[in-house]
C-alpha cells in the first residue's frame, strides 16, 4: 500500500486522472473494435447468428471483399469524394480566412454567422440538401430554370453524377467554416511584424504570402488537411440521409456499405471487414497526424 501511495505521490498522479477517461474508452471503444475484429473473421449471419454457430474462417471475408465490384466502387467512392472535398473545402477555407483577416466593419459578425454550417447537425444538413437537389421540388432547379439555364429538371439525386456532385456539394457547404477557423487561428500566430519588414525590403503581397504566410501555416495547414481527411472519409449520415448509397450503388461509401451488409442483407461478418479497412486506413493517417504533430512540437 505504501509503495502505491508513493507511486502516486509525484509525477505519476495525473494517471489517477487521465484513469476514468481511459476506462472508458477501453470499455465502449477498445471492446467493441476488438469484437468487431475477432466477428470480421467469422461466418456470421442472420442464420447462423440464431444457431449459435461462429465457424472461423480467417481471411475469406476480406478475400471475398477485394472480389467484390460494389465494395471497390465504395472504395473509390471514399477516396474521390474525400479528395474533391479536402480540395475545395481548404482551398475556399484558406481565401475566406485571408479575406477575415483584414480587419473591416462587419468582418467579426460575418465569420460569426460563416459558422452556422459547422454547428448545424449533418443530419439536418443533409436534409436541407436533399429538398435543396429534389427533382421536382427543389430550390436548385427551379433558380436554373429560372435563369434559363436549363429546360428541364435535373435528377440529382438519382444521377450517379450529379448525386456524387450533390453529396460534395453538400460536405463542402459543411466543411469550410471548420477549414476557415483554424488556419484564421494559425494567422493569428504570425507576426505582424514579418510583414512590414518584408514590406520596407520591398516585398509585395504574393511575395509575402508565399515566403512568409504559408512557411509558418505549414503545421496548420497539415493538421487541417489530416484532420479534414479524417473526418470526411468516415462520412456516412450525410450519404445515407440524402442518397443511402444509390443509385444503383453509385454513391456508396465505406460506412454506408458496411451498414448495408450488417444491417440490411445480415452479413455481419463482411460488414465488420468493412468497417476494419476503414479502421485501418484511418489509424495510418491518424498515426501520420501524431508523427506531423509530435515534430512540429519538437521543433
Amino acid at each position: 500500500m505504501g509503495k502505491l501511495k508513493k507511486f502516486f505521490q509525484y509525477e505519476n498522479v495525473g494517471i489517477l486522472f487521465v484513469l476514468p477517461a481511459f476506462l472508458y474508452m477501453l470499455i465502449f471503444v477498445g471492446y467493441p473494435i476488438i469484437q468487431n475484429v475477432i466477428l470480421s473473421f467469422q461466418d456470421v449471419t442472420a442464420g447462423n447468428l440464431v444457431r449459435g454457430t461462429k465457424n472461423f474462417i480467417a481471411l475469406e471475408n476480406y478475400l471475398v471483399l477485394f472480389k467484390d465490384d460494389v465494395f471497390m466502387t465504395s472504395l473509390k467512392n471514399t477516396l474521390s469524394y474525400t479528395i474533391l472535398c479536402l480540395v475545395f473545402q481548404f482551398v475556399i477555407g484558406f481565401a475566406l480566412a485571408l479575406f477575415f483577416s483584414k480587419r473591416f466593419t462587419l468582418s467579426k459578425p460575418i465569420r460569426g454567422i460563416l459558422l452556422v454550417p459547422w454547428m448545424i447537425p449533418v443530419t439536418v444538413t443533409a436534409l436541407m440538401f436533399k429538398l435543396l437537389f429534389a427533382t421536382d421540388i427543389g430550390v436548385i432547379n427551379y433558380i436554373l430554370r429560372s435563369l434559363h439555364i436549363i429546360e428541364e429538371n435535373i435528377e440529382w439525386l438519382t444521377t450517379p453524377g450529379t448525386a456524387m456532385f450533390a453529396l460534395v456539394f453538400a460536405n463542402v457547404w459543411i466543411g469550410i467554416p471548420f477549414n476557415m477557423i483554424l488556419i484564421s487561428t494559425g494567422l493569428t500566430t504570425i507576426p505582424k511584424e514579418l510583414y512590414e519588414s518584408a514590406s520596407i525590403d520591398g516585398a509585395n503581397k504574393v511575395q509575402s504570402f508565399i515566403n512568409i504566410t504559408l512557411p509558418l501555416l505549414k503545421p496548420t495547414i497539415e493538421s487541417v488537411l489530416i484532420l479534414g481527411f479524417i473526418y470526411t472519409f468516415k462520412v456516412y449520415d450525410l450519404v445515407y440521409v440524402m442518397t443511402s448509397g444509390g443509385p444503383v450503388n453509385s454513391t456508396h461509401m465505406l460506412s454506408t456499405y458496411s451498414y448495408k451488409l450488417s444491417f440490411e442483407m445480415f452479413q455481419y461478418s463482411k460488414g465488420s471487414a468493412v468497417a476494419n479497412v476503414l479502421l485501418v486506413i484511418l489509424m495510418i493517417v491518424g498515426s501520420f497526424y501524431i508523427k506531423v504533430t509530435t515534430e512540429g512540437e519538437d521543433d
